[in-house]
């Protein structure tokens, strides 16, 4: 669901190069590209460990994709209405998880919004509104509070026929966390998860000097709004311009209001700095949706969460403790 909004600019000195000990690998994964970058010996070391992080993204993909009708996503969905379904842990304490960022953002985040699917088309063919109607009838089907956990037996059930979760707002952070746990846990001391833009950082670069991150600016695609040093955390970006459709002259955006099943106006990019992954990667699109004034009250009131706004105007609002030149 989020566009490649992130890349990443190895640097020494003014020019950018590639250390000999910075080795990077790109993928298909989870239907997008990762690139996994680790600060290791040799070329055979770093594939090895790389290797190590391309599995557990694997296995976290069984885990929650919705498309594969095996994984135990696919048979809460197909349960929709009918009963409950028993777990995995590790999908169920993700799933509660969900629902707390739910709550943080008053909705603004809600994984059962997959049950909209297919109403809005943002590959260029669209050309008028959906029905009213049309958007009505799938937004009866959308809403966190619809989804029923049981802590005791690790069970999730949904309570309307037609409902479905999909963690696209959340798996490429999860998925980023959990790889960057692994490549930490086997002694990898400095690295990059690259989900597609969803990044997972930590350490520095094997020259000793902080991994440098460039946001796009939303208004050039090749363009550099800015480049951030950064050692430690989570970045994500949510923009309005690589998915979009435009009716009647105006542009609209594949991120779209859980509540209202309209696309969000007014913010042409949310760039979201974080400790947790998973958070950074819901409130990149949470943030969109709530507009400026919300969620920039809502960001300023979290730990080690940091925002950088900019709106269709070209205006740009940060939260509390970031300063952008």
């Amino acid at each position: 669901m989020r566009s490649i909004s992130l890349f990443l600019l190895f640097f020494l000195g003014a020019f950018p190069v590639m250390s000999q000990n910075n080795f990077s690998e790109k993928l298909m994964l989870m239907g997008n590209q990762f690139e996994i970058t680790v600060v290791a010996e040799d070329k055979d070391t770093a594939s090895i460990l790389i290797g190590l992080a391309v599995e557990e993204i694997k296995r976290i993909e069984s885990l929650i994709s919705s498309w594969d009708k095996l994984s135990q996503t696919s048979l809460i969905n197909r349960n929709a209405g009918l009963f409950p379904v028993k777990v995995d842990l590790e999908l169920y304490n993700l799933i509660s998880r969900s629902i707390a960022i739910s709550q943080l953002t008053d909705g603004a985040f809600d994984i059962t919004f997959a049950s909209m699917e297919g109403v809005w088309v943002f590959d260029g063919t669209m050309t008028s509104f959906p029905l009213k109607s049309e958007i009505e009838k799938f937004l009866s089907k959308v809403g966190y509070e619809n989804i029923v956990l049981d802590d005791e037996n690790h069970t999730v059930f949904l309570k309307n026929k037609g409902m479905k979760i999909s963690f696209g707002g959340i798996g490429k952070g999860y998925a980023a966390y959990k790889a960057k746990k692994v490549l930490v846990d086997n002694k990898v001391v400095s690295g990059i998860i690259n989900a597609s833009g969803d990044l997972s950082i930590w350490g520095e670069q094997a020259n000793g000097e902080p991994w440098k991150v460039a946001i796009t600016n939303p208004f050039n695609n090749e363009g550099i709004f800015a480049v951030l040093p950064f050692s430690e955390g989570s970045i994500v970006t949510s923009g309005n311009y690589e998915k979009f459709t435009v009716i009647n002259g105006e542009k609209y955006s594949h991120i779209i209001n859980p509540k209202t099943g309209i696309p969000a106006q007014g913010i042409a990019s949310v760039t979201i700095f974080s400790m947790n992954a998973e958070l950074a990667d819901a409130l990149a699109t949470a943030v969109f949706v709530m507009g400026k004034e919300v969620g920039l009250d809502r960001v300023n009131q979290l730990q080690d969460t940091e925002c950088v706004i900019i709106d269709t105007e070209g205006g740009i609002i940060t939260s509390s403790n970031i300063k952008i030149d």
